[in-house]
């Protein structure tokens, strides 16, 4: 081996070299083929790296629209017109049949909640109200259950026609959506509205002649200060009592719903058609009656619970002392009145409610068929609906 400017060449390159006076210029050419072909390879990669970038930034661009897409959908859905407009018609129905047969709710209510007070005729117990308290007490609480079925109304059928538009998308409902829906918008009108109808069940009574000694009397200005006297001294928890059994009761208006909706379906089969007064007043009457009798014996706890004079489980789970609530309620009504007395009061509600969702219903038709014609959208609104 010899040592030639600091680099170890072997004898045998050398040799090769000597037989070969143009290999150094052959060495260097394949070098530059290999360095070109190298450059080549990289220019290559390159390509294909910014062919893949270009493609994932396609594929990401194709995702983003899509997603895009989807939510403004999704959103059209949800803050519509359609559902708005169904909202304020069933707001405004609603308040105004509600006005209109109010002191049937006070009838039932008081039966409700005043069990020593004897069942009588919805007349009778309206005439022993007028006689002990004045002309004027059967509207007693007027004001905040207007203002508390104004906001449950709204956020109900806002809710129900918002997830039946984005369910349904433009095909036929059937009985199981319609009763999905309404489930699932009773539970949001439940958890949003429950402090309100705690309020206003309990200025209703407030100042009533009661039959039963051991009702504690509550001494409320007006609904801010019910909020303010039922935080300081029971808690902001008591604004939800009876939230267990209104969750079992989303299956009322739920019911109600499925079967109005089927029954309109069927006046309606083959012809989309607007239907008439006398229709709408009657199914409406016949989806009420048979959802308020099944659920009648919730409601009756319900009321009791609202009221705040039942002493409620001090356990940690709400959920468990709302099971036992309801349980020791329904027990204790059903063996000292027997199963009946798990329907007292059912003549006053059922008259009450089933002519208050009747005239509702008529009034929602009404006023969200000539709305939705000022719109030009009547014939697509029967199409769908």
């Amino acid at each position: 081996m010899v040592l030639c400017e600091n680099n170890y060449i072997t004898h045998d390159a050398l040799a090769a070299e000597s037989h070969n006076p143009q290999g150094s210029e052959g060495l260097k050419t394949q070098t530059a083929d290999s360095s070109r072909q190298e450059k080549r390879e990289k220019k290559g990669k390159k390509t294909h790296c910014f062919h893949e970038k270009e493609g994932i930034l396609f594929l990401s661009r194709n995702i983003s629209d899509t997603h895009t897409k989807i939510t403004m959908t999704m959103a059209s859905e949800v803050f519509s017109y359609e559902s708005l407009v169904h909202a304020v018609s069933g707001a405004v129905g609603s308040v105004t049949a509600m006005t209109v047969f109010f002191p049937l709710d006070t009838a039932r209510l008081r039966l409700q909640v005043d069990e020593n007070r004897k069942a009588k005729s919805t007349p009778s117990i309206l005439a022993e109200i007028v006689k002990e308290e004045g002309l004027l007490a059967p509207y007693r609480g007027w004001f905040p259950v207007i203002c508390s079925l104004c906001c449950s109304n709204f956020v109900y059928f806002y809710c129900f026609h918002c997830l039946k538009a984005s369910w349904q998308k433009g095909k036929q409902s059937t009985p199981r959506t319609d009763l999905i829906t309404g489930i699932a918008a009773g539970i949001v009108n439940v958890l949003v509205t429950t402090p309100l109808w705690v309020v206003n069940t309990r200025l209703k009574l407030q100042g009533s002649n009661f039959r039963n000694a051991d009702i504690r009397p509550t001494n409320y200005s007006g609904t801010l200060d019910a909020f303010v006297q039922i935080i300081r001294d029971e808690g902001v928890g008591a604004l939800w009592n009876g939230t267990f059994p209104s969750l079992l009761l989303v299956l009322n208006p739920a019911i109600q719903f499925m079967i109005y909706e089927g029954l309109k379906r069927q006046l309606r089969k083959g012809v989309p058609r607007e239907l008439s007064s006398l229709e709408v007043f009657l199914i409406g009457a016949v989806a009420k009656a048979v959802a308020t009798t099944v659920t009648y014996p919730l409601q009756t706890i319900q009321s009791v619970l609202r009221f705040g004079q039942f002493n409620t489980s001090t356990e940690k789970s709400k959920l468990l002392s709302g099971l036992r609530a309801v349980k020791c309620l329904l027990l204790n009504r059903a063996r000292r009145y027997g199963v009946l007395g798990l329907f007292k009061g059912l003549e006053a509600k059922l008259l009450q409610t089933v002519l208050t969702a009747a005239l509702m219903f008529l009034l929602y038709e009404k006023i969200a068929a000539c709305t939705f014609r000022a719109m030009g959208l009547n014939s697509n609104h029967y199409k769908k609906h």
